[in-house]
Parts: structure tokens; sequence; C-alpha cells
């Protein structure tokens, strides 16, 4: 089973804590532009639109793009539940086939983080500037090197909740800069049946040097990095770390 089609079925539940609100306002704030009108933005490993829903909230076009159809199943529901409209469609985000242009593209909570090597970083920068106007925004984050090595590290991690429940076992390999994540849910389908479903994740330990100089290599300028929701830079022990460019 691809990464994310059984979790798909519990994602909302286990991130109801996250102020997707604030999110989707800073990331607003990242792809401001002087003498961009910001219209239409592509939302990059969109998942169950969460933040998909709050731009087209806000008055923009959205085009919400994942490789997961679980996902974008959700994320069509969630649309319609709060009465906005986007568009989703089923796409790797390093391989971007927009009808148009965007005005901005954005890759929130880990996305990049799932690009492992430099061959799929420089194609998704070279994917994301070609669906991007000239002058257009891009803005992503990644968990820190700090986070996945000594947060997430070989750490396990397990909730229990009415309907669903999950155990998380991570492993952390310091000579690859990767951190393995093996994630076991249990989600209830009947009063008394639980389905079982097992998913493994790999993310990437990027540093923010690297990928400011991969981001020039194609084409943006321009380029900001910044702390965990702040326009300051990045603290030493910083678990989220956000970069804005534009296109030239």
């Amino acid at each position: 089973m691809a990464a994310y089609d059984a979790l798909a079925r519990v994602y909302d539940a286990l991130m109801d804590d996250v102020d997707y609100d604030g999110w989707a306002d800073y990331y607003l704030k990242l792809t401001a532009r002087p003498g961009l009108d910001l219209r239409h933005i592509c939302d990059c490993a969109c998942g169950t639109g969460a933040m998909s829903v709050r731009f087209a909230g806000r008055g923009l076009r959205v085009t919400g793009v994942d490789l997961s159809a679980q996902m974008l199943e959700r994320a069509q529901e969630k649309a319609r539940l709060n009465g906005v409209q986007a568009m989703f469609v089923c796409q790797d985000m390093c391989a971007l086939s927009l009808p148009r242009p965007a005005d901005a593209l954005v890759c929130a909570c880990d996305g990049v983080n799932y690009l492992l090597d430099d061959a799929r970083l420089n194609a998704f920068f070279a994917s994301a500037r070609r669906a991007l106007k000239p002058g257009g925004a891009l803005a992503f984050d990644i968990s820190s090197a700090w986070k996945l090595e000594n947060v997430l590290g070989n750490g396990f991690f397990g909730e229990e909740r009415d309907d669903e429940a999950y155990l998380w076992s991570n492993r952390w390999d310091a000579d690859s800069k990767t951190a393995t994540m093996d994630i076991t849910f249990f989600v209830r389908d009947r009063e008394d049946l639980y389905r079982r479903y097992v998913e493994i994740h790999v993310q990437k330990a990027h540093e923010p040097e690297h990928l400011v100089q991969l981001l020039r290599e194609n084409g943006f300028v321009d380029i900001r990095v910044y702390g965990d929701r702040t326009f300051e830079s990045p603290k030493p022990q910083e678990a989220r770390i956000h970069f804005s460019a534009t296109r030239e």
C-alpha cells in the first residue's frame, strides 16, 4: 500500500490539534510579493486539503496536488462540506502539469522531506518553476535535521482513541541522514472489529544551505530561510524551517 493511502483514513483525526488557520495565514504572507496579484495558488502534497480549503476560503483559486488518490477523495469532500471550490489533481509534484501557471506554489508539512535525493529535489524545483508565472512565489517547509535526529530519531510513539489507534516506530540512519517511520494503524470498522494497516515512510534531513543552492540553480531568486512560522533566521534547534523564493 502506498504511503498515505491507509493514513488517509485517520489523518485528520490525528492532526486535529494543528493550527491550520494560522499556518495558512503564514503561507500567504510568505508568498506575498510587491506587484504580484495573488489569485491562483497550487498546494503541493495537499493531503486531505486542510490548507487548500483555507486558501479557497480566503478567495483564492486553488489547485491541490497529491500522489494519494485516497487523500484527495477526502480533500474533495472537505471542500464540499466547507462550501468552497478547489480543483484536486492526482500528480507527482516533481512532474507538475497545470492547465495554466500559478501565481504561487506551496508545499507544507514535510513534503520536501520525502524527496530523498538531489534528482528528486531538482525535479521538484524545476517543476515548480515551470508551474509558476514569472515573478511567482514558491514557499515550502521541512522538518529540520535536528528534529528528525533528536525528536523523532529512534523514538516510539503511540496513541489510542475511540475509533482509531496507532503505533509509530522510527529508525534514524546517520549515514544517509534519513528517518524511516514504521506506522501501524488500527481503524474501527464495526463495534467489535478493527482493521490493521501498515505504512512505511522515509524522510530525508536536508541542510538549508543545500536547498538554497539548488533553488538558485533552478532559476529562483530572493531566497529566504526562516524559523518555524517566523520571519527570523532559524535557531540551532529549530524543529521546522520555512523557505520562500521567487521565480525569475
